[in-house]
């Protein structure tokens, strides 16, 4: 077969069955999921009727934050907790002002002399901001556009303190208030209420929500407590009963304790609806890391993180003695208020500095700047909600100066800069501890750029020892869009990291390589150990049909796909289960059904573009191109600079033999996104027919992005040679011979070159 007549395969290949899947098994809401179903959880009592035995307790909880996550609004709340709204606040085309001067509360909605009043229902959160919830169609819960901050007393816009300020991007609208974002039982609700059945219906869409208290309480961790009662009241006074028949801390592991916590304190996307105290967080959680742009590439907070991502960094807790409670009380309440005690929190493991504090803190005795937290767990805001940096990690002004990270110098001494911070940061510590923050930072920026110059260093840290299973696994997320076959070895060995958050992403990754090593690496990891591992493994598998499996392993892999089927639908309400469910059935080529989820994704989200777009690759691959068209058309009418819908957009125009409308698609997605090799190569191919200099640029560019895709390199030296370029073509024909033996295209277009001899 001529180089020519080959090249028409790949072209056709490029231009047909090309069109880029995009899937998403990351975070859906901003933390939390679904506890126990009501149903499943028998035995509760309710917090009053641990009043008998544990009243101190019960006074402090009832009180604290955690007991008070939501409460009913009430006037006397109001007039307790509340001062006035002033001037009514405009949000796009309404304006609001929070009516609280009757015994019911209501926030007011004026337009064009029109007013539409929602009632308060409930309060949640109080101590930086109080949000407030009023019921709407279908059951659900919505928080309303108008929040009240605590610290400032004064009313502002809810969804205008959430929008992200990304480094050096413009911040994207408010989401308006109505959206499901804002919605109780779609996003926070398993946080702020306890022993909660969500109760959706999909059929109609409809929300049946019940709890059993509002807030965190007694049993939310200790678990159900009519037994405990019971044997507690059947035995004799001054006894203790041999079983208390309730879940006590006490004999909880570190990480048991952690991951108690971290199911609220968590930014990430539940396996299961079913954690219960005591389980293991990869068994029910996986968990969002530094490829979200909600964190600097530092791992410092941008956005609202939730704190275990952070506190998975800190030293601290890498030494396996730390836990939660150590710091802080079951109730949520701080340990180390007292100013003679604050840096007792730091005890007994780092005692000489906490002894000789102003020596290590270079801070005068009895100023902020001489505690432990102020500079190892800085404080920040987002949203107008304070927060503290968990990771632990000390000051580093470099990190400031290189990718806008905060530091906590500069947190407090803001009439400065971090060059007057790292001069002293430099000068206090003779050991560069700065280094290794930066040079993994560097690492997490230039991935998320796709900025592959580093690829060898990014994928020497994720396998290096010392290595942070955070920024490793952020990186493994963030490499695989490289396409660069040096990646595979790598999660190859990553798969069996001791992590299982590594594990899952490595698994999740391997997915994009279709070799036997990482096939029969996806089957052992579907028996693995943590449930986040075998799912994320068996969504890899999802798309091979008979695999040649003992009689063990297909029990094995075949529990591992229920386990995966049953995490994709673990929040049905969510428009991007339903996303993930078609992703799989486009995996496995059940277009019809792929359809028939993205639907459902898109009822519950219309703007959900990457629905559209993975729909109108169902739809593409089943014939119907006209509806592949209108779903790419609607994409674009919700986001024209969308890089994927742009893409899929050309490829199909090229198809269709549209050629100018496919080019202007192409070169859309590519303004989009610079770094889309895709767009380029089919820029490439598209050209090539009547402007063959234009051609041989776009796939230039092609080899420059993806320098080790052998395909783009391939086709710049056939275009090469067909522009009369034989001696570069050769050369190139040459390199990809070396690199890649065995590559039949690039040997058969050489000997063409050559006439015949291989060697010009």
């Amino acid at each position: 077969m001529s180089a020519r007549s080959k090249l028409k395969i790949v072209v056709f290949l490029a231009l047909t069955a090309g069109m880029s899947f995009f899937r998403d098994l990351g975070p859906y809401s901003a933390f939390g999921a679904e506890p126990r179903q009501r149903e499943e959880a028998k035995g509760y009592a309710g917090s009053a009727s641990c009043r008998e035995c544990h009243e101190r307790f019960y006074q402090l909880w009832s009180t604290s934050r955690h007991g008070l996550a939501m409460q009913p609004f009430t006037a006397e709340f109001a007039r307790k907790e509340l001062t006035p709204q002033g001037s009514e606040i405009q949000i796009g085309k309404f304006s609001y002002r929070a009516d609280m001067s009757g015994p019911k509360g209501f926030v007011r909605e004026r337009r064009l002399g029109k007013e539409n009043k929602y009632r308060i229902e409930h309060v949640m959160g109080g101590k930086n901001v109080y949000y407030f919830l009023t019921p709407l169609r279908k059951g659900r819960l919505q928080t309303l556009p108008v929040a009240y901050d605590v610290h400032r007393k004064e009313w502002f816009d809810t969804a205008a303190s959430g929008v992200r300020h990304f480094p050096g991007d413009r911040a994207g609208p408010p989401v308006e208030w109505k959206d499901p974002t804002y919605t109780f039982n779609t996003s926070c609700h398993s946080c702020h209420v306890s022993q909660l059945s969500l109760n959706y219906d999909s059929k109609t869409d409809t929300y049946k929500t019940t709890w059993a208290e509002p807030g965190i309480n007694c049993e939310a961790c200790h678990g159900p407590s009519a037994e405990h009662n019971r044997v507690c009241r059947e035995t004799p006074k001054g006894q203790k009963p041999q079983d208390i028949k309730i879940l006590s801390w006490k004999n909880f592991t570190t990480d048991q304790k952690n991951a108690a916590c971290s199911n609220c304190h968590a930014k990430m996307s539940p396996v299961t609806a079913t954690f219960a105290p005591g389980d293991r967080f990869f068994d029910h959680f996986d968990l969002t890391t530094l490829e979200d742009p909600d964190f600097y590439p530092d791992g410092r907070d941008l956005g609202e993180n939730y704190t275990y991502t952070s506190w998975l960094m800190s030293p601290c807790v890498k030494s396996g003695r730390l836990d939660c409670i150590h710091c802080h009380t079951s109730s949520g309440r701080y340990r180390f208020k007292a100013e003679d005690k604050a840096n007792d929190a730091c005890m007994p493991c780092h005692e000489s500095h906490v002894k000789n504090a102003t020596a290590h803190t270079h801070h005068q005795s009895g100023s902020s700047g001489n505690k432990c937290i102020s500079c190892h767990m800085p404080m920040t805001s987002f949203a107008r909600m304070k927060r503290t940096d968990h990771s632990m990690l000390p000051p580093t002004p470099s990190a400031t100066i290189e990718h806008m990270s905060p530091n906590a110098c500069n947190l407090c001494h803001t009439d400065k800069d971090a060059a007057w911070a790292r001069k002293y940061a430099r000068e206090w510590r003779t050991r560069d501890y700065e280094a290794p923050v930066l040079k993994r930072a560097a690492l997490i920026e230039g991935a998320r750029k796709r900025d592959w110059n580093q690829l060898p260093a990014m994928l020497d840290y994720i396998t290096g020892k010392g290595r942070d299973e955070i920024f490793a696994a952020s990186l493994i997320r963030l490499v695989q869009s490289s396409e660069d076959p040096r990646v595979a070895p790598v999660l190859l060995r990553a798969i069996r990291d001791p992590s299982p958050l590594v594990r899952s992403a490595a698994a999740a990754a391997l997915q994009n390589i279709p070799t036997k090593e990482a096939v029969q690496s996806l089957v052992e990891a579907t028996g693995d150990d943590y449930r986040l591992v075998r799912v994320r493994a068996a969504a890899s598998l999802a798309g091979y049909r008979n695999l040649p499996l003992t009689d063990a392993q297909e029990k094995i892999v075949a529990a591992a796909q229920e386990e995966y089927l049953a995490s994709i639908l673990s929040r049905p309400d969510q428009w991007i289960s339903h996303y993930n469910l078609g992703n799989y059935h486009l995996d496995r080529k059940d277009f019809k059904q792929a359809v028939v989820s993205y639907d459902m994704a898109l009822k519950l989200e219309p703007r959900a573009v990457l629905a559209l777009v993975n729909e109108s690759i169902a739809y593409a691959r089943m014939g119907e191109d006209k509806k592949a068209d209108e779903s790419l058309t609607k994409a674009l009418n919700v986001a024209p600079g969308n890089a994927a819908a742009n893409f899929n957009m050309g490829l199909l125009k090229a198809e269709r033999n549209q050629l100018g409308q496919a080019e202007e698609y192409l070169k859309k997605a590519l303004d989009a996104d610079p770094q889309m090799a895709q767009a380029a190569y089919n820029l490439c191919v598209i050209t090539s027919k009547e402007r063959i200099n234009e051609a041989v640029s776009w796939c230039r560019k092609a080899v420059e992005l993806r320098p080790q895709t052998p395909k783009y390199a391939y086709t710049l030296a056939f275009y090469l040679n067909k522009r009369g370029d034989r001696d570069e073509a050769a050369r190139i024909l040459k390199t990809i011979i070396e690199r890649y033996p065995g590559y039949g295209d690039a040997e058969m277009l050489l000997k063409e070159i050559s006439g015949g001899t291989g060697e010009l």
